[in-house]
């Protein structure tokens, strides 16, 4: 059986996959984004954050792609010449 996220005990959370990071955070970017997320900690604010990104990435990508799809693009083979 997959673990998930969740409490298993009380004040016990364990995510399905993590890992620690240290990392330099401009302090007036994290906390703008602590306000406009409504977030209180560093942890909450990055996950979030990172969540609300991870789509809008995606949608970017696959647009692009549509756009590469979609290019008339010389034969392969006079591609270098």
């Amino acid at each position: 059986m997959r673990a998930r996220a969740g409490y298993t005990e009380p004040g016990v959370y364990i995510l399905s996959r993590v890992a620690k990071h240290l990392v330099d955070i401009d302090e007036d970017a994290l906390a703008d984004a602590k306000r406009e997320l409504g977030t209180r900690t560093i942890k909450d604010t990055i996950n979030l954050a990172l969540r609300r990104l991870s789509p809008q990435r995606r949608d970017d990508i696959e647009r692009q792609l549509d756009v590469l799809a979609r290019a008339e693009l010389a034969p392969r083979e006079q591609a270098w010449r």
